[in-house]
Parts: C-alpha cells; structure tokens; sequence
C-alpha cells in the first residue's frame, strides 16, 4: 500500500497489465492515479521482479521512440520497478521506468532495502527526475514458509522496528512511501488488526500486549506526519 492510500500490487504478465487494468477500471473513481512531473495524472502500477526481464526489453514499452511504446498513449502510467540490487539502479534508468521501489521489509536484506543506502539511490534518483518509493515494513518472519531463512527474521520490538523504517524512509523526503505489507501474514509484515491464533498447523503471532490495531494506528500518526513534514519541504 502506499501511505495513506491502500494499493494493489498486480501479479500479471506486464504487457498484459496497463491494457487489461486500465481498459476494465480506467474510468472508475477509486482508480488511483498519480499525477506526474507533466501534470498529467496517470494510472501508478508496481513491476515486481522487473529486473528479470531486460533493460533493453523495457526500453521497447517504457521510452518515447522505443518501437512499442506505450508513452502518450490510451495505456501510459507511472512505472515504477524494483530495485534490488545497486547495478539495477542504472537499468532502470536506461529502461525508461519513472522510478523504483524498493519491496522488502527485512532492512539488510537487499541493497534496495538497506535504510543506509537510501540516500544515495534517492540522490540518484533525482538527478536522474526518478521517482524513488522506499518501503517499509513492521518486521518480518517468513521461516514458516522458508525455515532455512531464520537470518533475515527482523523483530518487531512493539513497533519500534516499524517507526525506525518510516523515520529513514522520511529522512530522504520522498514523494511516496511504500508498506510492506497490509495482509501477507506468511512474512509476518501485516499491519492489519491481529488477535491471537494458534493452529495445529500455525502460530500467528499477534501485537500483545498492545491492541489488535497497534499498527493501523502507527500507520495514521506516520501519515500524518508525513503531510506536514511534506508541506515544511515545500516551504
């Protein structure tokens, strides 16, 4: 989701994604849109594992001349693809995408996901009129679904792993911040309300002894002060 505002994350072939989702929900209220360095509000979509398909390849879809391009047409949006590694920072670049992202919430895990790199890719990204979207996350714990992967767990510690996140992600005055996750309890990222569950299969793990909405809230009082701090920015 975006901050203050839920997002979906569409798992669909990309050439398939800004015809099928704009053609169907384009002209629907509760489309978001994002409006872009031209002024021009467009359709905002994230390209999860972008990098696996070649800068070249985008280059095609994503930039004014490329031979399919999809810029200034009925399907044109604000792509924003995934950074994971520092080198994708200059394909994305040369791919034509209008920003990056960076996904995980396991601080460390990635070069894209390390809070201390963010300035660095935030300042590349402005010289370069990107978009950089960091992403946050409350913790994280996926071993019930990859038990070799105990060494990327980040604890929660009631909410101070969370706040840290979105206190980095603020420092480089982003236009957006992302959070991973709302629901995807198999990573132990959700920030939707939690109440303790137990499973013959399954321990979910829940905020005590703060209330089930601990996170929602932390998440409103980051927002908000996420507007203000925009509005002292443009000051």
């Amino acid at each position: 989701m975006i901050m203050g505002s839920p997002q979906m994350t569409w798992y669909l072939p990309f050439w398939t994604l800004p015809i099928s989702t704009t053609s169907r929900y384009g002209s629907h209220g509760a489309f978001y849109r994002y409006k872009n360095s031209m002024g021009k509000s467009l359709p905002l979509f994230y390209i999860y594992d972008s990098y696996l398909t070649s800068p070249e390849a985008w280059a095609h879809l994503l930039t004014p001349n490329g031979p399919h391009s999809i810029r200034n047409s009925p399907y044109d949006g604000v792509f924003i693809a995934l950074l994971v590694e520092e080198g994708h920072t200059h394909d994305i670049l040369a791919a034509g995408f209008d920003g990056m992202y960076t996904y995980f919430a396991s601080n460390g895990f990635s070069f894209g996901s390390s809070h201390q790199n963010w300035k660095a890719v935030k300042n590349f990204c402005d010289a370069n009129n990107l978009m950089f979207i960091p992403s946050v996350g409350p913790g994280y714990i996926d071993t019930s679904i990859r038990p070799w992967n105990n060494h990327n767990t980040r604890n929660r510690v009631n909410g101070k792993y969370y706040e840290t996140a979105l206190q980095a992600a603020l420092s480089v005055r982003p236009e957006i911040v992302s959070i991973t996750s709302f629901n995807e309890w198999h990573e132990g990222t959700q920030i939707e309300k939690a109440v303790p569950k137990k499973t013959p299969a399954r321990l979910y793990l829940d905020y005590l002894p703060h209330q089930p909405s601990l996170y929602l809230q932390l998440t409103r009082r980051w927002a908000e002060h996420f507007i203000k701090e925009k509005e002292q920015w443009l000051m």
